[in-house]
């Protein structure tokens, strides 16, 4: 399935919701895949980089009202928490099917968080659910962890043939943030000032260049896992052109990569108007497992059979800290269980 345009409004023509993809809005001229760090061939700094990138474009509606002088208010990248009752009222006029699916989700959910629709969600929801765990938990040993497979991340990189100044400097923003999440020092943040910072746009875009460059990696360095999903793209233009860009959505593939680079689970609960039962609707569910795919390939499984076999995460012993994602057709926001 491509990503739909559909507003996340009651009454909306939804298809079936995979593969998952978000949808983002055109990047404008000084913005495209070229101008955005993706071989060692990049020379622009952080700082020119990031100022290229006008917060404005991300809006789709935004460039029409500019010309009538009128600026809607932009969402910010990473919203406030709210009851899931939020979102049921969306749809209080809207498809039957969808409320239906909502009430479902409230028997195991309680609330979400939203974030901009830029084509960056994907990467923005796992930026900051998986950092407000480590937090709420006090996670030392995840951020060990994790820290070690951020290098082998970057050896993968300078294998591939990337000059270091083209990622470290995202690669250093995120391992700040993330140290930053544990107590101990003037720089340990609250839960508060953890959102504060993701709102940031260079904080934020840097924590979705590292994501992008992460999975970009991944991607290249295990081709044959990944080869299955793409169709004409050779592995390295699919990155250099679909993974690596500011903007670009995101796919099965994209979140499997990330999934498999970083090993974090990911949960995905998709909501849309489609039902093989509208008498009997449910929401379909899609979780990533790092450890299952890795098992998969390594017992011969290509990707597109890995993304079939789905292991239930809540069986797994490490299953308090899964990133939880609601879906719907061209977005995705963070989920909360009860």
């Amino acid at each position: 399935m491509e990503g739909t345009s559909a507003a996340a409004s009651g009454g909306a023509d939804d298809e079936a919701p995979p593969p998952l993809v978000e949808t983002t809005t055109s990047v404008p001229s000084g913005c495209d895949a070229s101008s955005v760090p993706s071989t060692s061939k990049f020379n622009t700094s952080l700082d020119s980089y990031l100022g290229s990138l006008d917060d404005n474009f991300y809006s789709s509606s935004f460039n029409d009202d500019y010309m009538q002088g009128v600026e809607k208010p932009k969402a910010p990248y990473v919203g406030d928490k709210e009851p899931l009752s939020a979102l049921a009222a969306e749809y209080e006029t809207g498809s039957p099917i969808i409320q239906e699916k909502i009430k479902l989700l409230g028997d195991k959910y309680a609330a979400l968080r939203r974030t901009r629709g830029d084509g960056n969600c994907f990467y923005r929801c796992f930026m900051f659910s998986y950092l407000e765990q480590i937090l709420v938990t006090q996670n030392k040993a995840e951020v060990e962890r994790v820290l070690v497979t951020i290098e082998q991340c970057k050896e993968n990189l300078r294998s591939l043939g990337y000059a270091e100044f083209t990622y470290e400097d995202f690669f250093s923003s995120f391992t700040e943030l993330l140290e930053s999440c544990l107590p101990g020092t003037e720089d340990s943040l609250s839960l508060n000032e953890l959102l504060e910072k993701t709102r940031d746009q260079m904080i934020s875009d840097c924590a979705v260049m590292f994501f992008r460059f992460i999975a970009s990696a991944e991607i290249q360095t295990r081709a044959e896992f990944y080869r299955p999903f793409l169709s004409d793209n050779t592995i390295v233009q699919f990155c250099k052109t679909s993974v690596e860009p500011m903007g670009e959505e995101s796919d099965n593939i994209h979140m499997i990569a990330l999934s498999n680079a970083l090993g974090v689970p990911i949960r995905v609960l998709c909501i849309d108007s489609t039902a093989p039962n509208p008498e009997n609707p449910s929401f379909s569910q899609h979780d990533f497992d790092p450890s299952a795919n890795n098992n998969l390939q390594n017992n011969g499984l290509n990707g597109i059979e890995a993304t079939i076999v789905s292991a239930d995460l809540s069986k797994k012993e490490n299953s308090d800290l899964i990133v939880t994602l609601i879906y719907r057709p061209g977005h995705y926001d963070i989920l909360y269980p009860i």
